[in-house]
């Protein structure tokens, strides 16, 4: 399986077993939900690009969490945002044949997306060797 496989299906597992990030939504999808009531998270765009080192294997990859809100102000959502990147940390550094080198918040911010809609998108570097 890819680095890029394998770190996207810990990535969703720890986001959803996270009680402060996953317990406070309802729900956190692997795409668009079709059907969902805010708060709820989904898994954005995961770039991925060559990093390495000599002789060694790797990949850094650019991940994004969405979590989308209907309310008044935003308020919620700086929290969730903050939540979901300490669930990042939960991430097993050991995934099969790859291991974690790095996992750095890149970005958070938050957006209006229409009257009473909020969205944050959370960014993070991760750099992955291959260990086998």
């Amino acid at each position: 399986m890819s680095a890029a496989a394998l770190f996207h299906t810990a990535m969703l597992a720890a986001l959803r077993n996270d009680l402060a990030f996953g317990g406070a939504l309802n729900g956190v999808f692997e795409g668009p939900a079709v059907k969902a009531t805010a708060p709820y998270a989904e898994l954005g765009e995961l770039l991925v690009s060559d990093w390495g080192a000599k002789g060694l294997a790797g990949c850094e990859l650019r991940p994004a969490i969405l979590i989308r809100d209907r309310a008044q102000g935003p308020a919620r959502l700086h929290a969730l945002a903050a939540a979901a990147d300490a669930a990042m940390a939960a991430v097993p550094a050991d995934l099969g044949g790859w291991r974690i080198a790095s996992l750095a918040l890149l970005r958070s911010r938050i957006i209006r997306d229409g009257p009473g809609a909020w969205v944050a998108i959370v960014e993070h570097r991760v750099r992955i060797l291959e260990t086998a």
